[in-house]
């Protein structure tokens, strides 16, 4: 397989150059990395001015979104429309969705000599965010922002969006990437791989679930975020409300229920996706009640019975595929995600599969509970 491009990091000075693409008046005080993302480089940026005192620039990883412009027109499109329903439909408590800041010159993005895709877009002042949740407070709140923003969107075409990265969130397609890759890749066994692998082929038939009901209409083609997982939602320092869903790149048509699972997924599991010990991994119920109280509380007028039918099927299978996807990549050299060493992303498909296993093992529960909160 051949070997992927290396991009370096820039350094300070190049790095300011960028940013003062997109500086409008004030003097850059402060540069530095940002947030905790497997895709794009991502830097917060402090300036002197009154009127634009952070913006947050990114460098988006092109080997994954190849049309980056698609990015955005689709982000220019969205924000737009949440904009006008918010400026119609005031709501009772704080709600801000980043914005593109655009260069000195009008444009929505910057490339750099060597042609690389830098933007920037405005950062949410005043609020935080958790890679695990603490309490079921703070569960409910990340439910209420995923419903907050399938709320604001749900009257959004879905064709007025471009699909951004073809076979995103189609477990089938991934399921076939790993078989290919699977077919003609030699790596070192070791017993956890053999695990990830019986794993695989012990829950192959899992893949279709979603897309067949899509398929036999059952579920509706809507726009998604893409990856609601809970550190892309932002808190309010202040009150503790969730204020803002950010990462908007993998905003496209698609189904909720990969929403859903996904949100649920990445909240429920108290150890969190980044743990190295993945035999303690967890899926915690009582958190999941929690999310899908402040989801229902927003999102309830616009769920069909099927949409409720198959809410299980989606709690398990983002968590399956998401494991799977990791798994591709530590098969194919690690060429999506970042990892920090060779086996970063085994031991990331490993607490996917675990969680998966948990998830499993409480289905009786989990259904209960969906059905006593429609």
């Amino acid at each position: 397989m051949p070997s992927e491009p290396v991009i370096s990091s820039p350094s300070r000075d190049q790095l300011v150059a960028i940013a003062d693409q997109f500086a409008h008046q004030g003097n850059i005080t402060r540069l530095q990395s940002f947030g905790s993302g497997n895709i794009n480089d991502t830097f917060l940026v402090v300036l002197d001015d009154a009127n634009q005192t952070h913006l947050v620039l990114q460098r988006i990883n092109t080997r994954v979104f190849q049309q980056p412009h698609l990015i955005m027109q689709n982000m220019r499109t969205f924000t737009r429309h949440v904009a006008d329903r918010l400026q119609q439909t005031p709501p009772d408590r704080r709600w801000e969705v980043p914005q593109v800041v655009l260069t000195q010159t009008g444009q929505d993005y910057w490339q750099d000599g060597d042609g690389q895709f830098w933007r920037a877009i405005s950062f949410i002042a005043g609020t935080e965010s958790f890679d695990t949740m603490h309490n079921p407070e703070q569960a409910r709140e990340v439910g209420y922002a995923l419903g907050m923003f399938h709320n604001l969107i749900s009257d959004l075409p879905p064709d007025h969006l471009a699909d951004t990265l073809e076979g995103f969130h189609i477990t089938p397609r991934y399921l076939q990437q790993y078989e290919a890759v699977a077919a003609k890749t030699t790596v070192d066994q070791c017993p956890e791989l053999s695990y990830c692998q019986q794993f695989v082929h012990d829950r192959k038939s899992l893949a279709v679930v979603l897309e067949l009901a899509k398929e036999q209409g059952k579920l509706p083609l809507r726009l998604m975020h893409g990856d609601p997982k809970v550190n892309n939602v932002m808190f309010d320092i202040e009150t503790g409300k969730a204020a803002s869903v950010v990462d908007l790149d993998t905003v496209k048509p698609g189904l909720i229920h990969y929403d859903i699972g996904d949100c649920l997924r990445s909240s429920c599991n108290p150890a969190g996706e980044e743990t190295e010990q993945w035999e303690t991994v967890h899926f915690e119920p009582e958190l999941c009640r929690s999310i899908l109280q402040g989801y229902l509380s927003v999102a309830q007028e616009f769920l069909t019975e099927n949409d409720y039918a198959y809410l299980f099927d989606a709690i398990r299978l983002i968590t399956f595929e998401l494991g799977l996807r990791f798994l591709t990549d530590h098969l194919a050299g690690n060429v999506y995600f970042k990892v920090k060493h060779t086996h970063h992303n085994l031991a990331r498909a490993l607490v996917q599969f675990r969680l998966t296993e948990s998830i499993e093992a409480q289905e009786t529960t989990i259904r209960h509970l969906i059905r006593d909160l429609r």
